[in-house]
């Protein structure tokens, strides 16, 4: 029941085995970058919780237990290599050892190996460094003695009000720096396929497109920002500010927030049912239990 319309669909092609092609890069498998054209320069043997990193939008924990060196320092350098395109700092927690009854879970020089990857990229030790913006770019060491447990804190390098990544982007329409995700679409990039393929084909890719429930999160925040577009342009058109050519393609080519909006909430149902399963990785796992712990502090200190 493939649909001829949809980019995704072909008799003899399946969702897995997608690519897309971004105008400075070789063809990459489609598995494991939905983010890649926010982030052009990332490794493609970026792991599932540096994209994770990428894609955070506000403090989180990463606990390293169980990962080798090349692991951690792979994990440090393709979440950092670029700044963080967000308009407030946040606290990356990274979780490098622990107490006695922990501590062999940890590579003995975890801390070394995330703070000597942090160096390579300019990043600099600051034990004063706290959650604002100008502490981008420095990271601290700290021991939880509540928890027992070792950390490196870093606060990422943000990107700066005008920053282009050092080039050009003028497509002769819109500006996509305007945006979350970059206008006009590139033919082809799983950006393209995601959002131009019908509902029906979207929620029978998603399985092989983003096996694990990492990459439907981040397949999930590429959706957001989809539809963050959506609503900028149609923001627009209430004040009677006409869309550039490339922004009129995007918009009439989407669908509209509707689509996208169906699209979402059907990616956060098979993130649901996966944890349900308890089809997690570890790393998955110790982020979510991380997360809720953190919120139920947060709602703690608010009682």
């Amino acid at each position: 029941d493939h649909e001829t319309s949809d980019p995704s669909a072909s008799s003899n092609t399946n969702a897995c085995t997608l690519q897309f092609k971004h105008p400075k890069h070789n063809l990459l498998p489609l598995p494991l970058l939905p983010l890649l054209l926010y982030h052009p320069t990332m490794s493609t043997q970026v792991s599932g919780m540096a994209l994770a990193i990428r894609s955070a939008t506000e403090s989180d924990t990463f606990d390293l237990a169980g990962h080798s060196p090349s692991s951690i320092e792979t994990t440090v350098t393709s979440a950092f290599t670029d700044p963080f395109n967000l308009s407030e700092m946040i606290r990356i927690t990274f979780v490098v050892g622990a107490g006695k009854l922990g501590r062999s879970k940890y590579d003995d020089k975890a801390s070394l190996h995330v703070t000597s990857a942090l160096r390579q990229l300019g990043y600099v030790e600051d034990r004063g460094a706290s959650c604002v913006n100008e502490c981008g770019g420095s990271f601290k060491t700290q021991h939880d003695t509540g928890k027992n447990l070792f950390t490196v804190v870093v606060f990422p390098k943000l990107v700066q009000e005008g920053d282009n990544g050092g080039e050009s982007n003028n497509t002769g329409g819109g500006n996509s720096m305007e945006y979350p995700i970059p206008i006009p679409l590139v033919e082809g990039s799983a950006l393209h396929t995601v959002l131009l393929s019908s509902e029906a084909t979207f929620e029978k890719m998603v399985p092989s497109m983003a096996p694990s429930w990492s990459e439907k999160k981040f397949c999930s925040e590429l959706l957001k920002d989809s539809l963050d577009t959506v609503e900028q342009m149609d923001g627009k058109l209430m004040t009677g500010t006409p869309l550039s050519d490339d922004e009129q393609a995007f918009y009439d080519d989407v669908g509209g927030a509707l689509v996208i909006g169906s699209k979402l909430e059907c990616i956060k149902k098979q993130m649901q049912q996966q944890v349900e399963a308890g089809a997690l990785t570890a790393d998955e796992r110790n982020n979510l239990i991380h997360q809720v712990s953190e919120r139920l502090e947060g709602l703690n200190d608010e009682i």
